[in-house]
């Protein structure tokens, strides 16, 4: 069973950190707490982490994905776009919201729409979420903690260790957070297109 491992939410002490990378580095998926909901990661390139959070999360691989960055400095290799749209995303992040992007070659095609070859970009204001990206030195492939027929993500970690301890190989205790998941922006088009509301506030992009 995959281990619970408490983390200040505020001051993340580095050796524990440091173990969370070395799960997620050794091809592990994990749950970890973010600015909007709890999170299922696995590192980008893990292809048998992404299909089991798929099972977990009861989808097929057609869903659309996301990349959790540590910061914006890193958007630039895996979604392409111009200074308008680095404006908004320089406004808006770190935050609760999803972008979605024209994908670069750094995106593996597994992560990437099938038909429109986009990705979803991710940059939390949470430090526990930054500092295992940090640690990890590489994104993270992840998805909203939000179960086969349920409408909300799970809260509380201890109850996520409940249920997924089982087929997760961690789950980091961040303390509780909110159930409400990302706002999600299209901002592939002439216009920016709210896709989800969720925690972030939409009007930026209204």
């Amino acid at each position: 069973m995959g281990e619970l491992v408490r983390i200040h939410p505020e001051t993340p002490q580095p050796r524990l950190i440091a173990e969370v990378a070395r799960v997620l580095q050794q091809g592990g998926v994990i749950a970890y707490p973010t600015d909007s909901c709890y999170a299922l990661g696995t590192a980008m390139a893990n292809k048998a982490g992404l299909e089991r959070i798929c099972r977990i999360r009861g989808m097929d691989t057609d869903h659309r994905f996301t990349l959790l960055l540590a910061d914006l400095g890193d958007a630039g290799t895996y979604g392409r776009f111009g200074t308008p749209t680095y404006r908004l995303l320089k406004a808006c992040t770190p935050g609760p919201y999803a972008f979605l992007l024209p994908a670069t070659r750094e995106v593996p095609r597994r992560l990437q729409d099938a038909k429109r070859r986009t990705i979803g970009i991710r940059i939390p204001d949470h430090r526990v979420a930054r500092a295992i990206l940090e640690a990890a030195e590489a994104p993270l492939m992840t998805s909203s903690l939000i179960l086969p027929g349920e409408d909300l993500a799970l809260t509380d970690p201890e109850l996520i260790h409940d249920r997924l301890g089982n087929v997760l190989d961690l789950v980091v205790d961040g303390g509780i957070c909110s159930s409400e998941p990302t706002t999600v922006v299209d901002l592939t088009g002439e216009a920016p297109a709210v896709l989800r509301v969720g925690k972030g506030d939409p009007t930026p992009f209204l």
